[in-house]
């Protein structure tokens, strides 16, 4: 029986009952939402300034440098000569990577990246998951770059007025250091181009680009002149386990092909030049890896690749036999890795900026300068945590766990594309994976291959730190979450 008394409305309406926590979890960011809010920030808006040409040489400037600039020394003796299908095998796994971002950022052209992406298709706690993977990526491969930049760096000083920085000031602790003080320079010094905005960092950066492809091309012409094919007689000493296992390491040279993603919000017509510069910048990248990786180790025998982070400089001087070369290489190199440093310290700080901007980070790194147009704060930030983790821990351990964060991260984009064109086909796409789903199967494939093929002491740091992430999501994010404040 109705109570008689209770007011009319009371008889006939009831409060929505609140979603479970497994329908918060998967709760979506609508397409149209992610896209209306691009560039906004707390305070001000990016400023759209980049075109194909721009967002080309941030992803080739994010990319070329780090396998083979420092990362090489460390891959050679896992795989003896066969490194070179090593690098083929990590530039296929992220081609087929590539073309998954490729119609993302066409599609979805916004900061965040692979995270947006997630946060479209798969809910919030997945796109979280990826964001915290990204952070792996970006932020954590910027101090990897910066400690081989300290020691191209060296290089350079002791071609050109014979001293050295001690190494208790240019290797970390374990290396033989204490403070690697060239490390937390190139970073800070990455963080002021930043500090100027995004036009003018990116002309930087396209100088810089231009300076290492002609020291790359330079290496080869001299290198080719020490070639001998017997070192090539034992092509996989080691295996295709060996070959494998280099091939994981060597994926964190591919790590940036995807920072043109990043800069959705500052490009001037993204939908259109996105999909192109993601394509265009990792055949450049993997071709001159090849050729160059090809080179080196005709050059000189795998057995001599001592881990050195200056190993392409040592050549140099081993082939002319004059320390003229290896020290014009090694003021190449110097240049190229800041320039690294820059456009992967640019991608880290627009993806928390897409995250904080979701309210699953704090909110003062979606806060922008307006007279730069540039988050400021976010940057500052960013450089610093960076800077310091590159002063303090070894490169070796740095490179295998950004290797990590990023294969899950391509992982769930290959998986986003395939969702995507399941819940919108109607959505407008610059650029169609072919063959999907199964190319973006494929690229699935690869990506979890190769994360088994990483140490277990690697998966013991990603397991940790995905255990942090989610911490921190439960106890900050999910709460307020900006999506989660307006269900209420």
């Amino acid at each position: 029986m109705l109570d008689q008394g209770a007011p009319p409305q009371s008889r006939t309406t009831s409060a929505p009952p609140s979603p479970g926590i497994g329908a918060r979890l998967m709760r979506r960011k609508p397409v149209e939402r992610l896209v209306a809010e691009g560039g906004q920030g707390e305070g001000g808006s990016l400023r759209r300034s980049l075109g194909l040409w721009q967002l080309t040489m941030i992803s080739i400037g994010a990319t070329l440098g780090t396998g083979i600039f420092v990362v090489l020394g460390e891959a050679v003796p896992k795989a003896g000569p066969a490194v070179t299908l090593s690098f083929v095998i990590a530039g296929l796994t992220a081609l087929f990577s590539a073309l998954s971002y490729a119609e993302l950022a066409g599609t979805i052209p916004v900061a965040g990246s692979s995270y947006s992406y997630a946060y479209a298709t798969m809910g919030e706690l997945i796109a979280w998951i990826c964001g915290w993977c990204l952070v792996l990526e970006y932020g954590v491969s910027v101090a990897a770059v910066a400690v081989g930049w300290g020691e191209y760096l060296n290089e350079l000083l002791d071609g050109t007025i014979g001293v050295t920085i001690p190494d208790a000031l240019s290797a970390p602790p374990g290396d033989g250091g204490i403070f690697n003080l060239p490390a937390l320079i190139v970073v800070l010094l990455a963080m002021a181009f930043l500090l100027g905005g995004a036009k003018e960092s990116a002309r930087a950066n396209t100088i810089m680009v231009m300076v290492k492809i002609a020291a790359l091309v330079l290496f080869c012409a001299i290198g080719i002149q020490g070639f001998r094919s017997g070192n090539y007689e034992h092509f996989m000493p080691l295996g295709m386990a060996g070959v494998s296992a280099a091939g994981a390491t060597l994926f964190f040279s591919y790590i940036g092909f995807d920072a043109a993603s990043t800069a959705g919000e500052e490009a001037k017509d993204a939908q259109r030049d996105l999909p192109r510069a993601i394509m265009l910048s990792l055949v450049i990248v993997t071709a001159l890896y090849v050729v160059v990786a090809a080179v080196a180790v005709g050059a000189k025998p795998w057995q001599r690749f001592n881990d050195s982070e200056a190993a392409l400089a040592g050549i140099m001087k081993d082939v002319t036999g004059q320390t003229f070369w290896g020290t014009l290489l090694a003021a190449c190199a110097v240049i190229a890795i800041a320039s690294v440093v820059l456009t992967v310290l640019y991608g880290q700080t627009r993806i928390l900026f897409a995250m904080s901007r979701d309210g699953l980070v704090p909110k003062v790194f979606s806060r922008v300068h307006p007279k730069s147009g540039t988050p400021r704060a976010n940057t500052v930030i960013v450089s610093l945590f960076c800077g310091v983790l590159a002063a303090a821990i070894p490169l070796g351990q740095l490179a295998d766990a950004t290797s990590i964060g990023t294969l899950f991260a391509f992982a769930l984009v290959n998986v986003a594309v395939v969702v995507l064109r399941r819940t919108r086909p109607d959505m407008r796409r610059t650029f169609r994976v072919p063959l999907s789903p199964v190319l973006p199967a494929i690229g699935f494939a690869l990506c979890v291959w190769m994360m088994g093929s990483l140490s277990t002491v690697t998966w013991v740091v990603f397991g940790v730190w995905m255990a942090v992430g989610l911490v921190f999501y439960f106890s900050y994010g999910y709460r307020r979450s900006r999506i989660a404040t307006v269900e209420k």
